[in-house]
C-alpha cells in the first residue's frame, strides 16, 4: 500500500478511534467514520471489511503504539527486575489516560468491544507477549527463551487483569509481577535461584 493509501487508513483509524470514544461502538456507523475522514463509506468497507474489523484495527494500532512505548521503557533498564517494574508501571499509567481503552473496558455505549481485550483478545495478548519477550531476549540474550516467553505472557495477562479489576496499588502490582518474572526466569536456569526483593 502506498503513502496515499496509508494516510487514508490512518485518517480512518483516527476518525474511528475518536468516534468510538465519543459515542461507543453501538452508535458508530461506517458512514460516520467515512464522513469524519472525508471518504466514501465504500472506502471504509474496502479497507476494513466491516465495523468489527475497523474496531479491531483501531485497538491493534493502539496496542502497537503502546508496545513502542514498552520497547523504549525496557531499553532504559539494565536489569530485568527494574525493567519489568517500569514496564508494568508504564502500562498502568498509560491505561489510566487512554480514552479508547477506557471506552472498551467500561463498555461505553454498549460492551460490544470488550471482547477485543478479553475473550477474543488472543491476537492483542499474543502480539504484546511475543514482542516483550523478543525485546527482553535482545537485551538479555543469556536468558532462557521458553521461560521468558511464558512469563511475559503471564505478566501481560496479570497486568491486563489489574487494569480491568484493580486489586491494590499499581506499585505493588509492578513489584509483584517483577518478582514473579525474575524468579521464574532464574528458576528455569537454576532452580536454587530466587532473585528480587
Amino acid at each position: 500500500m502506498g503513502t496515499a493509501g496509508r494516510s487514508v487508513r490512518e485518517s480512518l483509524l483516527d476518525a474511528a478511534a475518536r468516534l468510538l470514544v465519543e459515542r461507543g461502538y453501538r452508535a458508530v456507523r461506517m458512514q460516520d467514520v467515512a464522513s469524519a475522514a472525508g471518504v466514501s463509506r465504500q472506502t471504509v468497507y474496502n479497507e476494513f471489511g466491516d465495523k468489527w474489523g475497523l474496531a479491531q484495527a483501531v485497538v491493534l494500532r493502539d496496542n502497537e503504539r503502546y508496545l513502542d512505548g514498552i520497547d523504549a521503557v525496557l531499553s532504559e533498564h539494565d536489569d530485568l527486575y527494574s525493567a519489568v517494574v517500569a514496564a508494568v508501571t508504564f502500562t498502568l499509567e498509560m491505561s489510566a489516560d487512554d480514552q479508547l481503552a477506557k471506552a472498551v473496558l467500561t463498555g461505553a455505549g454498549g460492551d460490544e468491544m470488550l471482547p477485543l481485550l478479553t475473550t477474543q483478545a488472543e491476537p492483542v495478548l499474543f502480539t504484546a507477549s511475543a514482542r516483550i519477550a523478543e525485546h527482553a531476549l535482545r537485551q538479555w540474550p543469556h536468558l532462557d527463551r521458553e521461560a521468558l516467553t511464558e512469563v511475559a505472557d503471564a505478566a501481560v495477562r496479570l497486568t491486563m487483569s489489574h487494569i480491568m479489576l484493580p486489586s491494590g496499588p499499581p506499585e505493588a502490582l509492578a513489584h509483584f509481577v517483577a518478582r514473579m518474572a525474575t524468579r521464574y526466569v532464574a528458576a528455569s536456569e537454576d532452580p536454587a535461584k530466587t532473585p528480587g526483593p
